[in-house]
């Protein structure tokens, strides 16, 4: 009986864009969403900006801001979170290998002029799977500013998601910078190398990043502690699924044996039924062997 719902081949692309996706490891789509709702997410996430500390340690980078839990910063963002485009490429790439998605993270970033480039890296490799058996995130980083390859736009190596899976460097020439103006969207796979930008600008440089991943991983940023019942409540019903609000068959997530979007709703208690959520094979075996047991007894 197959305990995961692990495709056992990767599944075909559904469009040209899911094609150059899984060929490039990247896919950049210019103005993804309306200027007004990108400039109502710039709005909202600007005191967040002007807010946040610098770094600590080479990864993070002492001249890089960064901050998490986006959405609770921005109510806007749930907009390009669901965007249905970019969503709909997602779920083509992940969800041949689980049950539903869910968001990793989301994080803003600003790189101030003197940043040298961050060190490159394979987002996925948080995770102690194999490189190359599947693909288990995808990550959008939205150019909050023009990207350019003088302000730190992000470095990626073309095609590092297939080729070259048994080297932790690869070498900078290489790498491309993903320059896009404003209101840009690029979908990176999880196993693609790539990096921060050098700042050789005067001015800073501002992304979001909004990660997804396969519902079965423990995701990178904990969704419960960034959104409590108390602010999931505030969100649509499929943005607290994607926060954890739901069930991964087969049970996982739960909370006293029910799915935890019951938290939402203030229905749950521990004296409500354990209810099985289990694969089609695992619940079919299980009521087999329930019922052949039954019939023993009644033969008996």
């Amino acid at each position: 009986m197959q305990l995961l719902p692990i495709a056992e081949a990767p599944a075909q692309p559904t469009s040209p864009a899911h094609r150059r996706l899984l060929d490039q490891g990247y896919l950049i789509i210019e103005n993804a969403v309306p200027p007004a709702t990108f400039a109502r997410v710039n709005a909202e996430l600007e005191p967040h900006f002007a807010a946040a500390p610098f770094g600590t340690g080479a990864f993070y980078g002492p001249e890089t801001k960064r901050f998490g839990r986006a959405l609770a910063r921005s109510a806007t963002l749930a907009d390009l979170v669901l965007d249905d485009a970019i969503f709909g490429l997602v779920s083509d790439v992940l969800s041949p290998n689980c049950d539903t998605l869910q968001l990793n993270l989301t994080q803003g970033i600003e790189i101030h002029p003197g940043a040298p480039a961050q060190g490159p890296h394979r987002d996925a490799d948080m995770w102690w799977l194999p490189r190359g058996q599947m693909e288990c995130m995808v990550n959008v980083m939205w150019a909050l500013d023009d990207f350019t390859e003088a302000n730190g736009a992000t470095r990626l190596w073309p095609q590092s998601n297939s080729t070259h899976l048994d080297q932790a460097l690869l070498p900078d020439e290489m790498a491309i910078p993903l320059v896009m103006p404003r209101g840009s969207a690029c979908l990176i796979l999880g196993s693609t190398m790539h990096s921060g930008g050098a700042n050789f600008s005067a001015a800073p440089r501002r992304g979001l990043v909004v990660s997804y991943c396969l519902g079965w991983l423990k995701p990178w940023e904990n969704q419960w502690l960034a959104y409590p019942p108390e602010v999931a409540r505030q969100f649509p019903a499929e943005l607290a699924a994607l926060i954890g609000y739901r069930q991964h068959r087969p049970s996982l997530g739960n909370f006293e044996g029910q799915c935890p979007s019951a938290l939402l709703r203030d229905e749950a208690s521990a004296e409500r039924s354990w209810t099985d959520t289990l694969m089609p094979e695992q619940a079919a075996l299980a009521d087999q062997y329930r019922e052949m047991q039954l019939a023993a007894w009644q033969a008996a």
